[in-house]
């Protein structure tokens, strides 16, 4: 726990203290002129706890009351639901066609700074770009800027390989690498329906791991894949060191991807159906460690002190003080 204000809280004892000893004083010589008087005797125990219970609470009300006083601070754990989405961006050569406007990375990038905006906090958000390999750029965050700054990076070049940006995807979302073996039993990753990967490309593929087989990894571990086709299947010619190369979009493969992993096929275009893929994510239950300020709680545990001491003076005594 930490302290807004630490001087009021090392203040408080010797407040506190003061306060009892100057109560203890005041009660012998309010006992003694009692006793003296012949209206009390000077053992009756009985009349002592009647006179000194109500102060007791009073007193006690005082420490809690600076305490609450010093703005504490606890770190707690707060309950929050919560669902990861990896958005995959294709940036290889292909993606700087112009089939559609600005580019289709560009368009790719907008598709996704919208899809970004409109999901609510308890979405993290990680962000993959690939071309010949893939590279996991933004961890999965809450904070969305940080994605939507880290979707705004990617520059096209290279080629193509889904396969490598499903297994990049997966291994931000389970925290450890992934890898598709032919020759050996699929890895076991566990199973995380809460999260999605939605993977932005025009299909192209020009090598690396069989993109069915990861597809097939996503379906495994509960992970469903939303393709977004960027692109027209009619293409446009790109220039490579040169060459002026043909490039199409491949719906079809983008399709199968997304049906293997139970997921579905959408366009660039269409941000209202690419924006509600998150309603089908069945949302985990996280804690996350959060400052809470316990003034109120001081206040309270103190008006409830004085409260039983007012309440046991009057009914004793037929005055609050």
């Amino acid at each position: 726990m930490t302290v807004l204000y630490p001087a009021v809280l090392i203040a408080a004892v010797p407040l506190t203290a003061a306060a009892i000893a100057a109560y203890v004083w005041l009660a012998r010589r309010r006992t003694r002129v009692l006793v003296s008087a012949g209206l009390v005797a000077a053992k009756d125990r009985r009349a002592a706890v009647r006179r000194h219970l109500p102060w007791a609470f009073f007193l006690a009300a005082l420490p809690v009351m600076l305490a609450g006083t010093a703005r504490p601070e606890a770190e707690v754990a707060v309950p929050r639901v919560a669902g990861t989405v990896i958005l995959a961006f294709d940036i290889s050569n292909s993606m700087a066609a112009d089939d559609v406007s600005p580019t289709r990375l560009g368009a790719a990038q907008a598709a996704a700074g919208e899809f970004v905006r409109r999901q609510p906090e308890s979405v993290d958000v990680g962000v993959v770009v690939f071309g010949d390999q893939a590279l996991n750029t933004q961890a999965p965050t809450d904070d969305h800027d940080l994605a939507i700054a880290a979707i705004g990076r990617a520059r096209a070049g290279g080629g193509t390989s889904l396969g490598q940006a499903i297994m990049v995807s997966l291994g931000a979302i389970t925290g450890k690498p992934v890898v598709v073996d032919p020759d050996a039993a699929p890895p076991d990753l566990g199973y995380w329906p809460s999260a999605t990967i939605v993977l932005f490309s025009d299909g192209e593929e020009t090598g690396g791991p069989d993109v069915e087989a990861a597809a097939g990894l996503a379906a495994a571990a509960g992970v469903r894949i939303q393709t977004v086709g960027v692109g027209t299947p009619e293409g446009a010619t790109v220039e490579v060191d040169g060459y002026r190369l043909t490039t199409a979009l491949d719906e079809t493969l983008l399709t199968a991807i997304a049906q293997v992993s139970g997921g579905e096929y959408h366009t660039a275009g269409d941000a209202d159906a690419l924006a509600d893929t998150t309603g089908g994510i069945d949302l985990r239950l996280t804690t996350k460690r959060e400052p809470v300020e316990l003034t109120a709680p001081f206040a309270g545990a103190a008006l409830l002190l004085l409260a039983v001491g007012a309440l046991l003076h009057t009914r004793w005594h037929g005055r609050i003080i």
